[in-house]
């Protein structure tokens, strides 16, 4: 005789519907958890290193610095030009005529005090570092700044006046603490 076949009871069908429902999402987390440690590395490489935010923000003291003197300082892994103005550098700078310059700009609004000039001192053609901060340097024909590797030329306000490069020096963000002492960044 033939015997009859047993037959699962639905209760034994959801129990296996259930175990491989598990093992599926165990299986995505798993993938999930693998994929993000791998990645995580990569994405924290794209954060800015510490020795860079150690200098996202500096101060600057100019007590010492005399009128006519100018300083170097580095900042964000930048050389930023302080320079104190003579009135005759002031005057220059603001006899200027915008519509004369390639990246007009008055230069009133380049400065927070007309005393001090405040710049990022790396050329706006091919990121050179332009000459002029000794007394000694040559400064072009324009008082300011002279980069001698392709003949840009800034004025007593960081403008280009000639040459290749095609903007102002940048006037980096930054403000006045004291009378003696600015903070950048």
């Amino acid at each position: 005789m033939d015997e009859p076949m047993p037959t699962t009871s639905p209760t034994d069908a959801d129990a296996h519907g259930t175990r491989r429902d598990f093992l599926q999402l165990t299986t995505i987390a798993v993938g999930a958890v693998g994929t993000a440690a791998a990645l995580w590395p990569m994405i924290d490489s794209m954060n800015p290193a510490a020795d860079t935010l150690a200098l996202a923000s500096i101060e600057v003291d100019l007590a010492s610095v005399a009128v006519g003197q100018a300083i170097t300082v580095t900042w964000r892994g930048k050389p930023v030009f302080v320079r104190h103005r003579t009135p005759e550098e002031i005057a220059a700078a603001r006899s200027v005529k915008t519509g004369d310059l390639p990246d007009p700009q008055p230069d009133d609004k380049r400065v927070i005090k007309p005393e001090w000039l405040v710049v990022v001192g790396v050329c706006t053609h091919l990121g050179c570092v332009p000459l002029g901060q000794k007394s000694t340097d040559p400064r072009g024909d324009y008082g300011g700044w002279f980069c001698p590797c392709h003949g840009s030329q800034y004025d007593t306000s960081g403008r280009i006046r000639k040459g290749p490069a095609p903007a102002n020096l940048v006037v980096p963000q930054y403000a006045f603490i004291s009378d003696t002492r600015i903070r950048l960044g």
